[in-house]
């Protein structure tokens, strides 16, 4: 019998490795192809389980790990070779490390003896990613022994179970020959998995009872991981009204305002609803009008599994599981029924009237309307992706409440890198995906939609066109003579050429609403071409039109 070469025997392990990471429930795994990672990529490859996603631009393939991830709530697999192949993977591991999103990134290494030596593609790959991982191990060379078995599939436990919070980053070094030959190998026997501890931890809120003894207060929702309809309960409890972004689940019939943004941003209508208690889940808001409302309150608390608070302004902060939280905190104080509520429902009656006729009377679309109109016209169970920059902000502003809808979005760093891959990561978890963003999100992954996305399923990017970066036309830059092409990045690059040459569909001028009520055969870019001069005076024309409302009903 043969002597197992170095590459059997790593092959040998990954493959003890990867089926355990399978047991623990990851079931995708993204691919950048090279050689190092040889025995890596056979035993994901040769199990049989896993979805296998080869991709050839490693910022795009993590990306893409990451869109599945968060679709799925489950830990995606991330492998790479060595050198600079690793680097390529630290924005996405950025984005999933503040929004933590479950993924394990493993990356092929030389050996340690080749370290520092100007061998061909060897860089640092220690720590590479920093504080950004949850955990960082350093497997050592594969190696033939009577525990071998047992301490990969424990490394893999451990790995799935840290990763359930966000990025972690194994290490792992192969030497030559890679390549198996067959040869048996034996790693010894492994023992019965541990029991897992099903106990969970109790949520200390005492300290927040003051403030939800107030009876002008309300309650923002951000971004939220954790049954979120428990929010919902908890702002009913109080009487205090909800100010829901889409991504937290709650834009929905008689629970959130429809509104919300429209009111807050009306100056006269903040100063005179100025809550004495604001309490705060999930992420960091979105909107600046909501941001000044959050941290002028005179009591804030903040509840997350990462407590956002940058303008420091918070009394209380709480690091917890928000639906938890919320179910904790309505048992500390009685219901209360007020006026308050009442009060904010009704100007936001009044505000959603404003909004709907100001964005019906428009002929000739911009980006609030767009924003608006696919919220409303995409089918019950679909996925919408949407864009950092305006994109995001415009759905916060006017989507009106519905069911069956769910809004995804990178906003842990907020970049709008890696979106295309972010988006056809979300829809290889099976459901149908809408995607809504800006010209530069799109020609920024460029890779993603050539490379992966005649390959995936049929996702719909709906792309507001305005020929650059439209929201630098908002801030102070838009007065200065460089703001094109400096902030907004004025282009002329064809999208439709762009869409042939990735070999997916291309739609414009066409009835958007109806296009979207049908199901795609294949992955469609919709083209929505936008004034960026005339949207700029539409936003400001929309924002009079709801302050007149509202100043009319009193």
């Amino acid at each position: 019998m043969a002597e197992p070469t170095a590459g059997d025997i790593a092959f040998a392990c990954m493959r003890e490795l990867v089926d355990e990471l399978h047991q623990g429930g990851v079931d995708a795994v993204c691919i950048s192809p090279g050689s190092r990672s040889t025995p890596l990529v056979l035993a994901f490859a040769r199990h049989g389980a896993f979805d296998v996603r080869v991709i050839l631009d490693e910022r795009s393939a993590a990306f893409f790990a990451l869109g599945r991830a968060r679709a799925t709530g489950k830990p995606a697999a991330l492998v790479c070779t060595s050198g600079t192949a690793t680097a390529n993977y630290l924005p996405a591991i950025v984005e999933a490390s503040m929004s933590n999103v479950p993924m394990i990134v493993l990356t092929a290494d030389r050996t340690p003896s080749l370290r520092g030596t100007g061998a061909n593609q060897t860089i640092d790959q220690h720590q590479l990613y920093g504080g950004y991982v949850r955990m960082f191990m350093e497997t050592g060379v594969p190696r033939a022994h009577a525990h071998a078995a047992k301490m990969w599939r424990t490394l893999a436990r451990r790995a799935v179970e840290t990763a359930q919070t966000g990025p972690i980053h194994i290490n792992m070094p192969f030497e030559e020959p890679l390549t198996p030959t067959g040869a048996e190998v034996d790693l010894g026997t492994t023992d019965p998995k541990p029991p897992q501890n099903l106990t969970t931890p109790s949520i200390n809120v005492e300290s927040f009872r003051d403030l939800l003894l107030s009876e002008r207060g309300a309650i923002v929702a951000g971004q939220i991981d954790d049954d979120a309809q428990a929010v919902a309960a908890l702002a009913e409890h109080l009487g205090w009204p909800l100010i829901a972004e889409p991504l937290s689940g709650l834009r929905v019939p008689g629970d959130a305002l429809s509104a919300g943004q429209a009111l807050l941003g009306d100056d006269r209508f903040a100063e005179q609803h100025a809550p004495e208690a604001v309490l705060q889940f999930g992420r960091t808001p979105t909107s600046r009008a909501t941001q000044r409302f959050v941290a002028a309150a005179a009591r804030l608390g903040v509840i997350g599994e990462r407590p956002a608070d940058p303008a420091k302004a918070a009394k209380q902060t709480l690091s917890a599981p928000e639906g938890a939280a919320a179910r904790a905190l309505i048992k500390l104080v009685s219901e209360n029924d007020g006026t308050w509520l009442k009060e904010w429902r009704d100007a936001d009656a009044v505000a959603r009237g404003a909004l709907d006729t100001f964005l019906d009377g428009e002929k000739q679309p911009f980006e609030i309307r767009v924003a608006r109109d696919v919220a409303a016209a995409v089918p019950d169970g679909t996925t919408l992706v949407v864009a950092s920059s305006t994109p995001v902000r415009d759905l916060d502003f006017a989507m009106g409440p519905r069911e069956g809808l769910r809004v995804i979005a990178n906003r842990g760093a907020s970049g709008i890198d890696g979106f295309v891959s972010t988006v056809l990561g979300v829809a290889s978890a099976g459901s149908p995906t809408v995607a809504l963003a800006g010209d530069l999100s799109v020609l920024h992954d460029a890779a993603g939609l050539l490379w992966v996305a005649r390959r995936g399923e049929p996702v719909i990017f709906v792309v507001l066109n305005n020929k650059g970066g439209g929201i630098f036309d908002l801030l102070p830059s838009a007065a200065l003579p460089e703001n094109d092409a400096l902030f907004a990045t004025a282009h002329e690059i064809d999208l439709r050429a762009l869409a042939a040459a990735a070999g997916i569909g291309y739609e414009t001028g066409t009835d958007l609403a109806a296009f979207l009520k049908e199901a795609p055969t294949t992955a469609t870019l919709f083209e929505v071409p936008i004034d960026r001069a005339r949207a700029v005076k539409r936003r400001k024309a929309l924002k009079k039109a709801i302050a007149s409302a509202l100043s009319a009903a009193g």
